[in-house]
């Protein structure tokens, strides 16, 4: 407030908003995890709300919510990049025997491995690539 950054003022507002929200929901205090699952949440909105402002033509509107975007991602941890996605979804295909190697199958055992450090449309991109190579 003191170096009257609007924007991050804002932002951070609506992640507490998002807390208070997920603790009045639950009816008890929240964990680390269901603060990092709110503010996941927010990130992901944030994300989407920029693609469909793109869509529109709005690009004041859509560069504002990328900084929010990136105001919230400096309190998550980091994720995880593509090689190292790639990595994990390689050796989950070794492991996997040939008739079980869908898409589903895959999915089914890195999820949880990439659970809150990787998103989950950049993990499917990397296992459909890995399957039709």
């Amino acid at each position: 407030m003191r170096a009257r950054d609007q924007l991050r003022l804002d932002t951070l507002r609506s992640a507490l908003s998002g807390f208070t929200y997920k603790r009045s929901e639950s009816g008890a205090e929240l964990s680390d995890a269901d603060e990092l699952d709110v503010l996941r949440r927010l990130v992901k909105q944030r994300g989407d709300s920029v693609s469909e402002y793109e869509k529109a033509g709005r690009t004041d509107l859509a560069d504002k919510e990328r900084a929010e975007r990136e105001i919230l991602l400096a309190y998550l941890p980091p994720q995880r990049s593509e090689a190292e996605i790639r990595e994990i979804v390689q050796s989950v295909l070794a492991e996997l025997p040939p008739e079980n190697r869908n898409a589903g199958a895959v999915m089914k055992v890195v999820m949880p491995q990439l659970k809150g450090v990787a998103d989950g449309n950049l993990v499917r991109q990397v296992v459909s690539e890995e399957l039709s190579a």
